[in-house]
């Protein structure tokens, strides 16, 4: 059974849709934000249900609190293995660091005509914040594509005190 939760945090309006388990637990399928592209919608046979969501919101508002660097949740996410793999080494970017697309692509093996490819299956990471994508940069510093948009990757990055923050 499809479930979804909408919650609100500092980088605006979180959809949180996830799997029930037989057994009434929870993976979580996707988090998406408010105006990103690759954004899943509410689908008629999806229900509403917050309280599934508990531990994943109790874990999100630890991390936008500056207390929590690592999420421990379960997840349901389809997805190419290329993809997958990709997925699973965003993990392994520490929190309040930041890693780029070729950095990446070395660490995993790949070669240089397989960057972009690597790109695509970041850009089509169906988990934001708790799947780190935020944390890939371009080579120069520079802040590249972000499904949330490259200012909410710029806030995470400076709430994670891997870059300065921005002036308002």
């Amino acid at each position: 059974m499809t479930v979804y939760t909408e919650i609100e945090s500092p980088v605006g309006p979180l959809l949180l849709v996830g799997v029930k388990n037989r057994d009434g637990g929870l993976r979580l399928a996707s988090l998406s934000m408010a105006g990103q592209r690759t954004a899943p919608e509410i689908g008629a046979s999806w229900n509403a249900d917050t309280a599934a969501f508990a531990e994943v919101v109790r874990q999100l508002r630890e991390y936008f609190a500056g207390t929590r660097t690592e999420f421990e949740l379960d997840y349901a996410v389809a997805g190419s293995d290329f993809q997958r793999r990709i997925w699973d080494a965003l993990d392994t970017i520490p929190h309040g660091t930041t890693s780029t697309y070729g950095a990446l692509a070395a660490h995993l093996g790949l070669p240089r005509d397989r960057v972009q490819a690597l790109g695509a299956a970041i850009g089509a990471n169906p988990l934001l914040i708790v799947r780190p994508c935020h944390r890939v940069v371009g080579a120069d510093g520079s802040m590249r594509g972000y499904a949330g948009g490259v200012e909410r990757k710029q806030w995470l990055l400076a709430a994670e005190g891997a870059i300065a923050p921005l002036l308002v």
